[in-house]
């Protein structure tokens, strides 16, 4: 019987670098971060769960996103957005994983209660939510873009 295909996700967008990365990958590329988190999951209540991996904002800023680093402004327009083999998906600002905003610890989980995550795939964490609805199962697409600037017509902007 072949060995199952370890399960990859693609890191896409707008990066110089993208890349099909797993579990392994996640495990040997980058300095592994440990969670300990309890969130309420609104189908099965209050989780406790500790998980480790690589700081997501250290896996996509590798890849090269296309914002200048050193402009604040265009890396605050900048959007992630989680894809997970279940069908449930998210979207993160950049200025909140990054040091100089939000500087919070998300993960990108190769272990969940010290079970290795391999087979699954990995997972967002993301260890200040109250709820676990972003917390996205067996990711199978990171995406990194801007936020599109809103075409100007007539000279205003939305109605509010």
């Amino acid at each position: 019987m072949p060995e199952p295909v370890p399960r990859a996700f693609a890191l896409c967008g707008d990066v110089a670098r993208p890349a099909a990365l797993t579990v392994a990958d996640l495990r040997g590329g980058w300095a592994a971060h440990r969670a300990d988190v309890v969130f309420d999951c609104a189908t099965s209540g209050p989780q406790r769960h500790s998980f480790e991996g690589p700081l997501l904002r250290e896996v996509v800023g590798d890849a090269g996103p296309g914002f200048d680093i050193r402009r604040r402004k265009d890396r605050s327009r900048f959007l992630l957005a989680v894809d997970g083999g279940d069908g449930h998906h998210t979207v993160l600002a950049w200025a909140e994983i990054d040091a100089d905003f939000g500087d919070r610890p998300i993960l990108l989980a190769t272990r969940m209660d010290g079970r290795e995550l391999d087979a699954e795939g990995s997972q967002l964490v993301v260890p200040s939510d109250r709820c676990g609805a972003r917390y996205v199962s067996a990711i199978t697409r990171i995406w990194v873009g801007a936020f599109p600037a809103a075409a100007v017509e007539g000279g205003g902007g939305a109605a509010v």
